[in-house]
């Protein structure tokens, strides 16, 4: 089962890196927003992980916060690209 959790943090990784690319490098602003929420989503599954490595499943409960929050900031700056444009 090492193994899985192993590939799952590499993977998790990596995501997190092209989505910190995308997030410096997006050509627009709706861009940048998009690989912030990515972010966000990869966090939240890196989360979820570590409270199955680990156990402590208040992780889970911290991941479902981080998520609800991250799809606000998400909506609220959607809101106001949508009134800036």
């Amino acid at each position: 089962m090492n193994i899985v959790y192993l590939i799952s943090i590499i993977l998790i990784g990596i995501a997190m890196i092209l989505g910190f690319l995308r997030l410096i490098k997006g050509p627009t602003l709706a861009d940048r927003v998009v690989a912030l929420d990515t972010m966000s989503i990869t966090v939240t599954a890196g989360l979820t992980l570590a409270a199955l490595y680990f156990h402590r499943y208040i992780y889970v409960d911290v991941a479902l916060v981080y998520a609800v929050l991250g799809f606000i900031g998400v909506i609220v700056v959607a809101r106001y690209l949508e009134k800036a444009l």
